[in-house]
């Protein structure tokens, strides 16, 4: 079986591994009220997929999950990991490997802190300040994996040894999840107020996840619901 993978940022990347569920499981999950289930998708089941988007009826769109294999700086994650709710993560874990010493994240360019939005970003650090931007960033991040194997090769455990890692660090996670809490996701972190680096995420998720439930995912980003 082949899974669609999208490249995203330097290193990362997003990995369809599995999925349970099509528009028709969400039609069949409504219908079951009244006894009864369809063998084909129609015209018309988009239209029940529409009212129960809108009308806030979200269960059955619980009926369906897919799994995606996700490849992101661990500053990524810190944000992703607050969609809990229909979510299930699983990661890769510092106290079993050992973390190569380029796998972290690095930037084609450094923004500026936004003037009015306390918490985001504009605009760019170019010419000098923005190649010392990029010196001091790598000096740093070098610097903490450098100790880190010192550390490792000094006989410290690797629990231990990776709390000087930096959170551009990429990691790695499983992530389950139904086809409303995925919509919840992207229609949060799509949004242009999401810090830019999980919105490169968010489209690659999209990506992934609109061929397989075309009509309840749109549903549910139009209804501002999902």
């Amino acid at each position: 079986m082949s899974y669609s993978e999208i490249k995203v940022l330097d290193k990362g990347f997003v990995r369809l591994i599995d999925h349970m569920g099509s528009d028709l499981s969400v039609v069949n999950a409504a219908r079951v009220s009244f006894g009864k289930k369809k063998e084909a998708f129609e015209a018309g089941d988009a239209k029940l997929i529409d009212y129960l988007a809108e009308h806030e009826h979200t269960s059955p769109f619980r009926h369906t999950a897919l799994t995606l294999h996700v490849k992101a700086p661990i500053f990524v994650f810190r944000q992703w990991m607050k969609h809990r709710i229909g979510s299930e993560f699983n990661e890769i874990s510092g106290r079993y490997v050992e973390f190569p010493e380029d796998e972290f994240f690095v930037p084609a360019v450094f923004r500026r802190q936004a003037k009015v939005n306390k918490q985001g970003s504009e605009g760019e650090i170019d010419g000098a300040d923005g190649a010392r931007a990029l010196e001091s960033y790598l000096e740093s991040c070098r610097g903490a994996v450098a100790h880190y194997k010192e550390l490792l090769s000094l006989g410290v455990c690797r629990e231990q040894a990776r709390c000087v890692l930096p959170v551009a660090l990429y990691s790695e996670v499983y992530w389950t999840v139904s086809l409303q809490a995925v919509a919840h996701f992207i229609r949060l972190r799509a949004d242009s107020h999401a810090q830019w680096e999980i919105q490169q995420y968010a489209a690659a998720v999209r990506s992934v996840v609109e061929p397989l439930y075309p009509v309840g995912l749109k549903a549910l980003l139009a209804s501002g619901k999902g």
